[in-house]
């Protein structure tokens, strides 16, 4: 395999839940910001924003949604967002309508420019140093997080991503075998829990063996657990909301 500083930096990667009573530098966040505006974009459209929470209502509040401790706690927090509202605006005071900016496919695509400079981001962190969380857990209700972000239509927050000097230091987390998730060609079926046992088994000694929260776990235990077993919350509510903030409004 190929090594270089970069790849040895992503493989090295590690979620930080934990972080130093300390916030970024001028300088540190600066630099994050540039990355993440230089990640791709689709069709140049660049349809992302990122807010920055320093703010200590805000910040509890967005942790009162996410359920976890650590959010907002120390570090910084970055929420970002799907924005469609700022190129609607330009289009206005052009003397253009909306155009296609309610189209499902529009918000697809404010999404995928998003998640990209999310991931951007977060590499960047680590190749300074910090450490980083990517926070889905910021969408337990999302219709409260919009009003909390006081959020103009157009927009929707996807992720948070918190950033800081690390406080610990988990270990790395073993990921599906590459036979499993790389295909050549044609995708396989009849996927068994039998298939992924010796993958099992590592997972299971890494929680076994973790510093920190330990249980006898396994992937396929995870998978047809509560993850993904169907329950009523708030995230069944995304695409009224959607439609609230007027996006999507092709999609049923």
């Amino acid at each position: 395999m190929i090594h270089n500083t970069t790849i040895d930096t992503q493989m090295n990667h590690r979620s930080i839940r934990a972080f130093k009573d300390q916030s970024l530098t001028t300088e540190q966040l600066a630099t994050l910001y540039d990355v993440a505006r230089c990640t791709s974009s689709s069709r140049f459209l660049q349809q992302f924003s990122i807010l920055h929470l320093t703010d200590a209502k805000k910040r509890a509040a967005v942790r009162t949604i996410a359920g976890q401790p650590y959010v907002g706690a120390n570090g910084d927090l970055l929420i970002f967002i799907a924005d469609l509202y700022r190129n609607q605006q330009l289009r206005h005071d052009m003397g253009q309508d909306d155009g296609s900016l309610h189209s499902f496919d529009e918000y697809m695509q404010a999404v995928e420019d998003t998640v990209l400079a999310v991931q951007n981001t977060v590499i960047a962190a680590e190749s300074m140093g910090l450490g980083a969380v990517i926070l889905g857990s910021i969408m337990n209700d999302p219709a409260q997080l919009v009003k909390t972000l006081e959020l103009p239509p157009m927009t929707f927050p996807i992720l948070g991503v918190q950033v800081g000097i690390p406080d610990q230091e988990p270990q790395l987390k073993p990921r599906l075998p590459i036979a499993n998730m790389a295909f050549e060609n044609d995708y396989p079926r009849g996927i068994k829990a039998a298939d992924l046992k010796e993958y099992d088994d590592v997972v299971t000694t890494y929680y076994d063996l973790r510093d920190a929260n330990r249980r006898i776990d396994s992937f396929t235990k995870q998978v047809a657990g509560a993850k993904l077993a169907h329950t009523d919350h708030h995230r069944d509510q995304l695409v009224q909301l959607l439609h609230d903030q007027g996006l999507a409004l092709d999609m049923k």
